[in-house]
């Protein structure tokens, strides 16, 4: 067959890690979840990797990886989150790039990507290498093989980042069809000027490099990949798989390869079931012999390219002028904010370029006095991302150290490679993709050269903080409260840098609620508190004594002297110091003791002022996510008492709610917002609650709907889909038990039949699974003559009904 079919998905998240601790804080805009991350993982990442395929009666018949039969890539920084949060997806996709290789001879579907999105043309030469090397060695480290091809970040290309590529042994990329400017055949003959609808893109074309090298390059099928992005083609698998096969013509007879890419977003979060619409386009086209799935990898192999290619400088598939899109106003944006302008988008590039040469000229004379070659161990530093252990750190410094280094020089070396790797993520794409520099995106690459600015200090011996904010001003916000780049920085990232100080209090405070802290609330710090005493007095608390913090990251360690207090409802209060002596410290222990067993807080509060300089702190120095849970808990008293004044109000009024509500009339404010504390307070408890308890919630979900409750849905969703899930690990434990199964049935028979829709798609995942395994029990117990066998196979039978999936055989 010469028809052959590939469909890419360019899945990307942008980097979203607070830059001080590590780990991503929760975002509000994603509500019911915690953060964008995961919305986007259970809306797109985990369906692909059990798609549904559904019969002619709209019941499930197969469950498939869609990423083992596409080709796709994922961005290196989103695979190391999901690799941590999501770990069951993370496999997934590994396997699928193992399974893909049986399917294609050998050629793997996954595809490495520059490492942080950057776009190429306007990095200098050392970023442009740095980014090829680190999305290489992060690619072979997750998928055990050398990547053949290599996404660019919104397809942005130059003749120098071709070059990048082909350096690093890269063997193909892709490309939109108006970035190919002239082509011609290999034999030779005339150059052909080529535009977006004139070039054939069912073939691969070889581009030669000025430095003697080639690569491969590939120009996607822009009406279909357009159509599929937002022409809502994907309502139907059907029409997609005809649109791709349209893609063929009969200008030649040599193998034709249809192909389209987009944003793999595509495919589930930005279209909803979109994964669905790529299982079944997929299947038919196999099922009914239309053409031969295939990869990148595998075309090339059976069909060397015949024709070379010269592309069009600086061009990239999502900016009609080049890429100004990521350096000026060029009038691209989301469309969603009309008068709005980007003219802050020159002045923020324009500062972080004039950070980067700041800090590459402090790392390129200060870390040269420390590391062999600096450069060289920029680029390595990517096996201590990938892999931070005290072992890897030791043996990374001493293959690169210039000189046997002491410990501090150790810690400054670390922090310089430090301060770059935080220079390559400030350049992410996305902060100047959408509309407003206040944007999510824009402020998280902000904090990265904050970061950066915080680590340079040390190299450089300056501050060079008030010139950057100086420079960031001249960004202008479409927003009048939030001015300027200057605004928004001492507004949103300024307050949140963190530094040992800040982290030993955050420990200081978790010490009075948890002992000890736990350690997944301390990313990328680790203590020593064995000189760290606590008591309690009633409801006080106190935590008073010395700390060792170290940072895991650069190892940079100080030894503090804390005191802290908690004396009731929100109020805490502590101070730290770091040039305290032992044997005052130890002096204070005793005296903060004294006074705080006999309950004077009077003398506590005369005992910090005596012993520590520095101004005190309170709950706002804990980090983001911990504030919450901590306030959280500080207000459960005065919770409780809301809840026992609002029950009181509730049942005395009971009969009044029912008959106003009988009369079908509206419920006075003040009593309407009574019922609805009381019962969404005992919802949101009974789905918070570890022992799910299908009947309680069936109770008070039927007294929501019968009383009108404005009820969370999200977040009621998200419980009954936890809750369900949890029954059905119990069944998992032993199928073969009568009990857990119609536990599990019931549950899943009364939640499909809410008024609302409840997604089960993680509980038919496990159920499809374990019904192969399964089928042959249940025809040997259909047979038996045990009463009990029977009720199994009718809740077994009934089950697979409410779960969607095509009927067993009767």
């Amino acid at each position: 067959m010469n028809r052959y079919l590939c469909i890419h998905g360019h899945f990307y998240q942008p980097p979203r890690e607070n830059p001080w601790l590590e780990v991503v804080e929760r975002q509000d805009s994603a509500h019911p979840y915690h953060d964008w991350n995961a919305r986007i993982t259970s809306e797109c990442y985990a369906p692909n990797a059990v798609s549904r395929i559904l019969d002619g009666k709209g019941k499930i018949d197969q469950i498939v990886n869609n990423y083992s039969r596409i080709s796709f890539n994922f961005g290196a920084t989103l695979l190391e989150w999901l690799e941590d949060q999501q770990p069951e997806v993370y496999q997934a996709i590994l396997e699928a790039d193992k399974e893909s290789m049986k399917h294609f001879s050998g050629h793997g579907s996954a595809l490495a990507q520059v490492y942080n999105h950057v776009i190429m043309p306007l990095a200098n030469a050392r970023d442009k290498d740095t980014q090829v090397y680190w999305g290489i060695r992060d690619f072979v480290s997750r998928f055990g093989r050398q990547p053949e091809g290599m996404w660019l970040a919104e397809t942005a290309v130059d003749v120098a980042s071709l070059e990048a590529l082909a350096a690093h042994d890269i063997r193909f990329t892709i490309l939109a069809p108006h970035q190919a400017a002239q082509v011609r055949s290999r034999q030779g003959g005339d150059w052909k000027n080529v535009e977006a609808h004139t070039i054939d893109t069912t073939r691969p074309y070889r581009a030669y490099l000025p430095s003697g090298r080639t690569i491969d390059l590939f120009f996607y099928n822009g009406p279909v990949s357009r159509a599929v992005a937002f022409e809502r083609l994907l309502t139907s698998g059907e029409r997609l798989a005809n649109r791709m096969l349209d893609i063929y013509h009969g200008g030649h007879n040599n193998a034709q390869l249809a192909h389209i890419a987009t944003d793999g977003e595509t495919y589930g979060h930005h279209h909803a079931h979109g994964d669905m619409a790529l299982a079944y386009a997929l299947n038919y086209v196999e099922r009914e012999g239309l053409a031969q799935l295939t990869n990148y990898g595998e075309f090339l192999e059976k069909n060397p390219p015949e024709w070379e290619v010269r592309i069009h400088d600086n061009t990239s598939w999502s900016c009609a002028h080049g890429v100004g899109r990521w350096k000026e106003n060029c009038s691209c944006n989301s469309g969603g904010h009309p008068g709005w302008s980007q003219h802050w988008r020159k002045p923020l590039r324009d500062s972080l370029d004039w950070l980067r040469d700041k800090g590459d000229h402090a790392f390129d004379t200060k870390a040269r006095e420390l590391l062999k070659d600096p450069w060289q161990a920029r680029n390595e530093y990517v096996e201590l991302i990938l892999h931070r252990t005290e072992a890897k750190t030791r043996e990374f410094l001493e293959r690169h150290q210039a000189r046997s280094l002491n410990e501090e020089e150790q810690v400054l070396a670390l922090q310089s490679l430090e301060m770059q790797r935080h220079m390559q993520l400030m350049y992410t794409s996305c902060a100047w993709f959408f509309d407003e520099l206040s944007g999510i995106e824009t402020v998280q690459v902000i904090k990265y050269a904050a970061r950066a600015l915080q680590l340079m200090e040390v190299l450089a011996g300056e501050s060079l903080e008030e010139e950057f904010l100086r420079r960031l001003e001249a960004a202008p916000s479409n927003l009048p409260e939030h001015k300027n780049g200057r605004h928004i920085y001492e507004k949103w990232v300024g307050p949140g840098k963190v530094d040992l100080s800040k982290a030993a209090k955050h420990y200081a405070v978790l010490c009075l609620f948890e002992d000890p802290p736990s350690s997944r609330h301390l990313p990328v710090y680790s203590y020593n508190s064995e000189k760290l005493q606590q008591w309690r007095v009633g409801q006080d608390r106190m935590s008073v004594g010395r700390i060792e913090v170290r940072s895991t990251i650069t190892q940079k360690k100080r030894v503090f002297s804390i005191a802290v207090l908690f004396f009731g409802k929100y109020n805490i209060v502590g101070a730290v110091d770091e040039t305290m002596d032992r044997p005052t410290a130890e002096r204070m222990v005793e005296d903060f003791k004294e006074a705080f067993l006999r309950a004077d807080i009077t003398s506590v509060y005369r005992l910090l002022n005596q012993y520590f300089k520095e101004p005190s702190f309170d709950l706002s120095s804990l980090f983001h996510d911990q504030q919450r849970v901590i306030i959280s808990r500080i207000v459960e008293d005065a919770m409780h008492e809301v809840d026992s004044l609002s029950q009181q109000l509730y049942h005395r009024n009971d009969s009044l709610i029912r008959y106003l509500i009988g009369l079908q009339l509206d419920l006075p404010p003040s009593l309407k917002n009574t019922v609805d504390w009381v019962l969404g307070t005992q919802i949101q408890a009974a789905l918070d609650s570890s022992a799910f308890d299908l009947k309680h919630l069936q109770v008070l979900l039927q007294e929501a709907q019968l009383l009108n409750l404005d009820l969370d849905r999200p977040q009621v969703i998200l419980g009954l889909q936890q809750g369900v899930e949890s029954y059905t690990q119990d069944w998992l434990e032993d199928a073969l038990q009568l009990a857990p199964l119609k536990k599990l049935q019931a549950s899943v028979h009364w939640v499909q039949s809410l008024p609302f829709s409840v997604d089960l798609y993680r509980v038919q995942n496990i159920f499809y699974r374990m019904r192969t395994k399964l089928l042959p029990i249940y025809e040997q117990k259909k047979l038996s003559d045990s009463s009990e066998d029977k009720e199994w196979c009718k809740a077994l039978a009934t089950l697979n009904v409410d779960l969607d999936f095509r009927p067993l055989p009767s």
